[in-house]
Order: structure tokens, then sequence, then C-alpha cells
């Protein structure tokens, strides 16, 4: 068993190919074909199986393997980054995972401050749900996440207190007021973005002792936003993911003040690369 197979293996059940497996590494579909039998035969089971109808199909063991080759990789990885640093030298891979409105806040500048000092890192971004993110995680797809819900099986640490406020149309009763006040909510239909935007507002609603009526739930803001523009309700959502408003539709701060923890998230600060850590460093000097 060598690092190379493993690597194969690896790219051979990310793409679901032989053939873009081998694109990316550079190999001929047949040369990857022998690496992935040849690993079999070292292991002596049966990793992946080939359909003609389905393509690529991971047994159960493979799925299992998959899990521990991203560690091995991983571990090889940070390996090559201690060699590195011990000359001076910062190289690397970081795999960094975060839901829309963190990729397009955060990233940017998390990445140019790290590409200024270390411009031999390597950035693999990966955008998905908060719920997306910690599954990578989870499976080893990824180093690094940015979430907003609490995990007990990940390690987190610190990023960005997100204020939430509230979004109604021009013409609510309510828009006329400074501030809205939460118990001025009981009640009042509200839309709902899960994706960890729902959390903190049902923890302030408890607290409070003040009805939380539910009427739409969706998954996108800007679904939601054209919702408030048509009169469906109003909603209460963090400044970050609001970008632009529609003409009509307008924000007002809550009292009291609600707040969206977003972290940081590694399976484990002790294990992660060089690399990884740099970019927590970084991070949280730019937003904590």
């Amino acid at each position: 068993m060598t690092i190379t197979q493993l690597t194969i293996f690896l790219k051979v059940a990310e793409t679901g190919s032989f053939t873009r497996a081998g694109q990316i590494l550079h190999m001929t579909q047949p040369a990857v074909s022998r690496a992935i039998s040849n690993l079999e035969s070292d292991l002596d089971v049966t990793l992946i199986i080939r359909d003609r109808k389905n393509g690529i199909i991971l047994t159960d063991i493979g799925k299992r393997m998959l899990v521990q080759i991203r560690e091995i990789l991983k571990g090889f990885e940070k390996m090559k980054q201690e060699i590195a640093a011990e000359k001076g030298l910062e190289i690397g891979t970081i795999r960094i995972g975060a839901f829309p409105t963190a990729s397009a806040y955060f990233l940017p500048k998390i990445i140019r401050a790290i590409q200024q000092k270390y411009p031999n890192l390597e950035f693999d971004l990966y955008e998905g749900t908060v719920n997306e993110v910690e599954k990578w995680l989870a499976s080893r797809v990824i180093d690094v996440g940015i979430i907003t819900l609490p995990n007990e099986d990940l390690e987190i640490l610190p990023l960005y207190k997100d204020k939430m406020v509230a979004v109604l149309r021009d013409d609510h009763p309510l828009q006329s007021q400074p501030f809205i006040r939460i118990n001025d909510l009981d009640n009042e239909p509200l839309i709902i973005c899960k994706g960890g935007n729902e959390l903190p507002i049902i923890d302030t609603f408890n607290k409070t002792e003040t009805n939380l009526q539910v009427k739409f739930v969706v998954h996108n803001t800007s679904a939601l936003l054209n919702m408030i523009q048509e009169g469906l309700g109003l909603a209460i959502l963090s400044e970050l993911s609001l970008t632009t408003l529609p003409p009509n539709v307008h924000i007002r701060e809550l009292e009291p003040q609600v707040l969206r923890d977003i972290n940081l998230a590694v399976p484990s600060l002790k294990e992660s690369s060089l690399a990884v850590q740099l970019f927590i460093k970084t991070a949280q000097e730019l937003f904590c």
C-alpha cells in the first residue's frame, strides 16, 4: 500500500470516475485502474464496484476506508509541512468549507492576508450549507470549516458575533418604529431562513417569553426577501446576509440585541496541520 495508491483511490472516490481521476492526476485510465486493483489486492478487499449503469460505487469497506485514507493523506501532508517549516518554507493546501455568506465575507480577506506572507500555500474551497460543512468535517473532506451551529463532535473556535436585525416591508405597521422589541413580534407571522439563522431567534423568543409564530420556512435569503417584498411576513436575519435589499424592504434594530455566533471548526486542533493552524490564527486576528 503506497501513498500514490491512496491518492488515486481518493480521487476516484471523489470524482466517481477512473477517467476523470486520471485527468486530474495526469495518468492514463488503465494506470488508474491498475493502481486500484493493486490496492485491493494488497488489502485483500473490494473497495470499488464497477457498475455499467451506475458507474463507480464504493463498497461498505470502501466507504469506511475513504475516511481513514483521508486521515492518512492528511497526516502525510502535515509531515511535509513540518519538514518545510523546518527549512523556513511554508507550503501545503488548506481545504476550507463555509456557508455562502461566510464564504463571501470572511474567506477573501483571510486568504489575501495569508497569501501576502505565504504565497506558496494553496486553498481548496468548498461552499455549502452549515450541515454540509459539518458533514465534510466529519468525513475529513475539509480541514477547517466555518459554522454557526453548536457541535460536540468538533473543536470549536470563536470567529465573529453576527448581529441579527428585523427585515420588513415599508408598509408594515412596525416599520415606523426606530427599533423593534422582541415582544412586539408576539404572534407576528415570521419567515424563517434555515441554516443557522433559526437557533438564536428561537432562543431569544424563549427568553423573552414571546410566542414565535413561524408562517414560512425557507432555505434561501433571496427567496425570503422576495416573500417579504410580497407582504407575506417579516423576518429576522443576520446583517452579513443582507448585502442588498429590495426597494421597499427595510431593516430595523432589535431590542434586546440578538447575536449569532459564527465559529471556526476543526476535527482536532492538536492534529491540524501548520497551514490550518495558520489559517485559524489569521482568521481570529482579522475578525475576533
